[in-house]
């Protein structure tokens, strides 16, 4: 790819994900769940809003995920292992719903799972 349409690429991701943080804000009661994905790994995010602090938090470099990758093939199956954790970390907190902010990203493929 060119650098111009890397660039325009990037532009449009801020400008989805702007238009996608102002309709949604996270509680302590229903926080926001904030997912990044880079080439290798997908972070994922529970954020407070009010107070300004990530809740708790996995990504595909956690140890408890990392020791699954041998056997995982592909990387939406390592991601809905993220998931996993992150439902866990947030049950033994008392959290049961979130307000999903998929980035800015298509939810699709590893956003989804």
């Amino acid at each position: 790819m060119t650098k111009d349409r890397v660039r325009m690429k990037r532009k449009a991701l801020a400008r989805r994900h702007r238009r996608i943080r102002k309709k949604i804000f996270g509680t302590p009661e229903r926080p926001r769940l904030v997912v990044h994905r880079g080439n290798r790994n997908i972070y994922a995010q529970l954020v407070d809003d009010v107070r300004g602090i990530c809740i708790t938090g996995a990504s595909s470099l956690s140890p408890e995920v990392r020791e699954q990758v041998e056997r995982l093939d592909g990387k939406v199956a390592i991601s809905f292992e993220v998931g996993k954790l992150l439902a866990q970390r947030a049950s033994a907190k008392g959290i049961k719903k979130v307000v999903f902010d998929r980035g800015g990203y298509r939810y699709h493929g590893r956003v989804k799972a």
